[in-house]
């Protein structure tokens, strides 16, 4: 189940359709779930905590090995070394085990992954849907990218050569503001439509529509 009904879709729609009327630039809107699942950052953690809970209990092994006595009756063991070295490696498997369940919920996974790290994701899952969707598929190379992350809460904008040479990235910022103003009230396609009438402006100033112009990429909002 996607995060927009048929009533949503059509609205941005809608409002790509109107905004390429004054311009020859196509744009193109994409709606994510998220842009990663992010393996690789749970993995460091649970390796990292459980590294962090090893070394704690070498440190200080009296606290688990007084535990572990009073699970078995209050009779003391007597340790050897091998194991020492047994009750260190379980304790790092359990930490691993437990950071990764723990981690697997969505929730509690996207707030530990770092903002620059989450940044980055979205910004080359962006690309990855412009080069798939946009890049160079319009005779004049005006292709614009709007895509709306909503685990990471990111936004990009990506536009295509003839447009990033004569546009300065900055530019977009309007459009971003007005954008996430809407998203951050849980109106989605409010925003986006928001953020399609602000680039549709910009494009229609820089690349006003031509007479013989052709609709060369869908109007429809994708929703990934």
């Amino acid at each position: 189940m996607g995060y927009l009904s048929e009533e949503k879709h059509a609205l941005v729609t809608a409002a790509v359709a109107e905004a390429e009327l004054k311009t020859s630039g196509e744009i193109v809107t994409v709606l994510a779930d998220r842009s990663d699942g992010y393996t690789d950052v749970i993995l460091v953690w649970a390796a990292a905590l459980a590294f962090s809970a090893m070394s704690l209990f070498a440190a200080f092994p009296e606290p688990f090995l007084e535990f572990w006595d009073s699970l078995s009756g209050g009779w003391g063991t007597d340790w050897t070394t091998g194991g020492l070295a047994t009750v260190t490696i379980l304790l790092g498997l359990l930490a691993f085990a437990l950071t990764w369940a723990c981690f697997s919920h969505p929730v509690l996974r996207y707030r530990v992954i770092p903002s620059p790290v989450k940044e980055a994701r979205a910004h080359e899952a962006a690309i990855r849907h412009f080069k798939v969707g946009a890049e160079r598929r319009t005779h004049g190379r005006t292709g614009v990218l709007l895509y709306l992350s909503m685990r990471e809460h990111r936004a990009e904008i990506v536009a295509d050569e003839a447009i990033a040479t004569r546009v300065p990235a900055e530019i977009w910022g309007e459009a971003m503001v007005d954008m996430l103003a809407e998203v951050s009230r849980g109106r989605i396609a409010e925003g986006l439509a928001a953020g399609v009438r602000d680039v549709g402006k910009v494009l229609a100033e820089h690349f006003p529509r031509d007479a013989d112009d052709q609709n060369e990429l869908p109007d429809r909002l994708i929703e990934v």
